[in-house]
């Protein structure tokens, strides 16, 4: 078996590793600039739901629910999954292209269905559903934490004979003409036949160096966490609603409440806002309570902020990259990197091990950019 390096044990790297161990492999290191999750990992929102508009991204997204509802039995740590239900709530006249991805789902394996305002009115009471012509429901639905997911798929991997190397940045990738041979530590070179890099934003200016540019993109975002008010809960149910351009679900007492997409001028992953700013946050909150009117009068409890690693079409880069050997490429995940992480390090683990894809990700190659082959669902939103 190959000699393998995983830079960044976020829930991807860390994932990656667990899939590396459990198939035997032992020559594996996972390194990491602090410690396990405590990345962006820490600042994901995690919710697990099944509603995509591309196929493989559906396949990935229901063998990981697998894992998560099975996290005992699969991953060897104590429960890590909310259950919760979810409802995805579309812009004006996108119905007909959700009815045809909750056929694609369903097909996948996917619990979904299509449900009416009136179903939506009976399933959050409190809820606006007055512009909800349909919406996709699914009752198997939920969310995590993303710091806990990681630490748990690198504490096993390490039983299982996985190295880990904290508080170790990597300043470049060691490489021979065409061959990427390990990389460049604080403490070092660590050298290995295979490097797998599940750095997030941090990947673009790593192999710049190897002249190849992908094209990953910082973008910043906040979540806040609003307190339930004394009638009961804002809501039970988690949704990701383009009439409002917001997503939310449930947290301990509260609502996590966030948004679509965010500034991307001057972004820096090293040195960002750790605080929402109370302008934003009040005009997300304003739109929001469009859906849960309760949200006006809701207090905050507290606020997140973190980075996305944006592609160009929002689908994530996995996969060699052409041109360079000994290199394997995890990022641009867009923000949906939780919900599908346990199947993408298997994948990954696939990759790296020779072995036949569980789910096909060759759709998700890095080289599509440069090829002019951006993904395009068929039945894409307009906010997609």
């Amino acid at each position: 078996m190959p000699e393998v390096i995983i830079v960044g044990a976020g829930v991807m790297g860390a994932s990656t590793a667990f899939h590396l161990a459990e198939r035997g492999a032992r020559s594996v290191t996972v390194v990491d600039a602090r410690r396990a999750g405590e990345g962006m990992s820490s600042r994901s929102s995690a919710l697990v739901r099944m509603h995509y508009t591309f196929e493989p991204e559906v396949r990935l997204a229901v063998d990981s629910l697998a894992y998560f509802r099975d996290w005992p039995e699969r991953v060897g740590r104590p429960p890590v999954f909310r259950a919760c239900e979810f409802v995805r709530i579309v812009s004006p006249g996108e119905a007909d292209l959700l009815r045809k991805n909750v056929e694609m789902q369903r097909a996948c394996g996917a619990e979904a269905e299509v449900i009416t305002a009136d179903d939506l009115r009976e399933l959050e009471p409190g809820w606006h559903a007055g512009d909800v012509v349909a919406a996709a429901y699914e009752p198997r639905a939920g969310y995590g934490d993303g710091a806990v997911v990681a630490g748990d798929f690198l504490s096993r991997a390490r039983e299982l004979g996985v190295a880990y190397r904290p508080n170790t940045p990597v300043r470049g990738l060691l490489h021979d003409g065409g061959r990427v041979r390990g990389v460049l530590t604080d403490e070092g070179e660590l050298t290995a036949d295979l490097v797998i890099l599940a750095t997030g934003v941090w990947t673009r200016p790593l192999v710049a160096a190897l002249g190849v540019d992908l094209p990953i993109e910082a973008e910043y975002h906040e979540v806040v966490v609003m307190r339930d008010g004394p009638d009961g809960p804002l809501a039970r149910t988690a949704c990701i609603d383009s009439v409002t351009g917001t997503y939310f679900r449930p947290e301990g007492g509260g609502l996590l409440l966030g948004e679509f997409v965010g500034p991307r001028d001057g972004i820096d992953p090293d040195d960002f806002p750790q605080n929402p700013g109370e302008p934003s946050v009040m005009a997300m909150v304003e739109r929001a309570a469009h859906r849960v009117p309760a949200l006006a009068e809701a207090g905050i409890a507290r606020g997140v902020t973190g980075i996305y690693d944006m592609s160009p079409d929002a689908r994530p880069l996995l996969g060699p990259v052409a041109g360079i050997d000994g290199l394997i490429v995890a990022a641009g995940f867009s923000g949906m990197g939780f919900k599908i992480c346990p199947a993408v390090g298997r994948a990954l683990a696939e990759m790296a091990l020779g072995e036949p894809q569980t789910v096909d990700v060759s759709a998700f190659t890095p080289n599509r950019f440069a090829e002019g082959r951006l993904i395009t669902p068929p039945y894409g939103y307009t906010d997609d």
